[in-house]
């Protein structure tokens, strides 16, 4: 293992991303969620990622240099295409979009399409919960669950975020969540470390209980909530991708390879104007809950456990594995 600072894993993941034909710039805004995502104890979705992105941008399953367009479609109502690019760039587009819009209709929203893998869906959450506004975000992944009953994988993993705005100086309320048990990236994780997987995540092919990563990937990931669960998978997958006309998860190419063409995936942003619609009683609500959950001795609040990870990472830095960093370094040279 080797330790870098926050930093230092930015301006390497850019150089990689330069490297493999990326936009300096949207290098940059890859980084800066691949590092966030580090820094917040994610690391399925941080430098993980780093490789796995750069070798596509090469390949050309996902445009390095492809900027998202907007389209509007009413008052408080965007999409945007990302063109195949990266997904953060259009994230980016639509959080602006969706608080320029709320402020005005008190909720807007912005569905994404042609789109990448988009990380950690509660760190695009926190931003619009920083600028005052509830935010839901939901989007859609290649193949990886079953539906309930069933043994072939046709739904992705399929991540909800949701965040609320607190009181000055409160960090953002942050719920984000794999609709798998966990997070398809925590197997890809430990495929890269050589580690075994806790039994109960996921199943091989042919719907057995497995501790091999690599039979979890070819197999099935478990849905969070069994048969309620697979019904929330199936939820998401229709405003991910019904709702922004991509590619529904069984059509999508897979996000750990360059094989294939582009994901095309689909990505909804929504942000709620809490003070407006609560006629300005939403904080004093939202601390009255929190208080009473967190009066209870063991109980904290979701979320909050990244707080302390970020200070954590941004004094002591992060690790990395050796294998991920030769990895990295061989795709800069």
């Amino acid at each position: 293992m080797t330790v870098l600072s926050l930093e230092e894993l930015h301006a390497l993941g850019v150089k990689a991303l330069i490297a493999c034909d990326t936009d300096p710039n949207i290098a940059a805004m890859v980084m800066d969620a691949l590092v966030a995502a580090e820094a917040s104890g994610q690391g399925g979705h941080g430098a993980s990622r780093i490789a796995t992105y750069a070798v596509q941008a090469r390949a050309g399953k996902v445009k390095g240099h492809a900027w998202p367009v907007l389209h509007e479609i009413g008052a408080s109502a965007v999409r945007i295409d990302a063109q195949h690019g990266f997904a953060y760039p259009a994230m980016r587009m639509a959080l602006d979009a969706v608080t320029e819009r709320a402020k005005v209709t008190g909720i807007a929203i912005a569905a994404i399409a042609r789109s990448h893998h988009f990380g950690q869906a509660g760190y695009h959450a926190e931003q619009l919960a920083e600028r005052g506004l509830i935010a839901l975000i939901f989007g859609n992944a290649p193949s990886a669950i079953a539906p309930w009953g069933g043994s072939k994988p046709i739904f992705g993993t399929n991540p909800i975020a949701f965040a609320a705005p607190r009181r000055t100086g409160e960090a953002p309320l942050v719920i984000d969540l794999s609709l798998s048990k966990v997070a398809r990236g925590k197997v890809m994780a430990a495929k890269q470390k050589g580690e075994a997987i806790p039994e109960g995540w996921a199943v091989d092919g042919d719907g057995n209980p497995t501790t091999d990563p690599d039979a979890a990937l070819a197999g099935s990931m478990l849905p969070m909530g069994d048969a309620k669960g697979a019904a929330l998978v199936l939820m998401v997958e229709i405003l991910a991708a019904a709702l922004t006309g991509s590619n529904a998860a069984f059509e999508a190419s897979s996000l750990f390879d360059a094989k294939g063409p582009p994901p095309s995936l689909g990505q909804v942003v929504i942000g709620i104007d809490p003070t407006a619609l609560s006629g300005g009683a939403f904080a004093d609500r939202l601390e009255t809950i929190l208080a009473m959950m967190t009066a209870q001795d063991g109980v904290r609040l979701p979320g909050s456990h990244r707080l302390g990870t970020r200070d954590k990472a941004a004094r002591d830095g992060v690790q990395v594995h050796d294998a991920l960093l030769q990895e990295i370094h061989a795709l800069v040279k």
